[in-house]
């Protein structure tokens, strides 16, 4: 089977998840807790947020989680603050977050077009904080199709979103691949009907993935390789 199309998770796999999240998580408790030390170390447990190592922890809901999922994560350690509120909070701050691409991705994406691919970026981020991460790094453009958890494709590992985008951009699922950082998205894409590669710009290390990819690659600069091997 030929591959004529691939869908990117983002966080962690265009964007290397500790150097982007780990510090705008850092931010949020310091912020949240207003100095107040038990009140941090509350968020940092309901986030699953290493204060010492300043990481979340492998386990954390928020890795792979929609934002309307880690608001409700911090709104346990805060229970007088609505959960929409911290929702909408989350979103704001998230879309300035430090953002640190796994590869330049304005040449990458630029020559995974010239073989003549299709783009995709499928995220349980919102769709605002989706393309205002793109924009911040001149990326936008090279996507043919870009959806957040809220985009109405519903969200991962469910398959809806993955399937939008193929059916988007013209093309059988069978002839697309997934790429992601977290078992989230490749039991996404295998339930799509599509090919799956880990990355390890993630917090899942390799042993994790593997055995729902058919390639677990160190990020996504390694694709091309990959493609030209099949």
């Amino acid at each position: 089977m030929s591959v004529a199309g691939i869908v990117f998770d983002k966080d962690g796999t265009l964007f290397d998840f500790g150097a982007t999240w780990d510090a705008w998580a850092a931010s949020v408790i310091s912020d949240l807790s207003g100095g107040d030390v038990a009140l941090a170390r509350r968020i940092a447990d309901a986030t699953r947020y290493d204060l010492e190592v300043g990481a979340f922890r492998p386990d954390s809901p928020v890795i792979a989680g929609t934002n309307r999922e880690a608001a409700e994560c911090v709104a346990s350690a805060l229970p007088d603050r609505p959960v929409e509120e911290i929702e909408h909070y989350l979103m704001i701050t998230s879309c300035s977050a430090p953002l640190r691409e796994a590869v330049p991705l304005v040449p990458y994406l630029a020559a995974l077009a010239a073989r003549g691919l299709k783009l995709g970026v499928v995220t349980n981020d919102t769709e605002r904080g989706a393309h205002a991460h793109l924009d911040a790094v001149g990326a936008r453009q090279g996507f043919d199709f870009v959806a957040g958890f809220d985009s109405g494709y519903g969200m991962k590992p469910g398959p809806g979103p993955l399937l939008a985008f193929a059916e988007a951009v013209g093309l059988s699922p069978k002839n697309v691949v997934m790429v992601g950082d977290s078992t989230h998205d490749l039991i996404s894409g295998r339930r799509a009907g599509m090919r799956t590669i880990g990355v390890l710009t993630g917090p899942a290390g390799a042993d994790e993935l593997a055995p729902l990819a058919d390639a677990v690659l160190p990020d996504i600069g390694h694709i091309p390789d990959w493609l030209d091997r099949l």
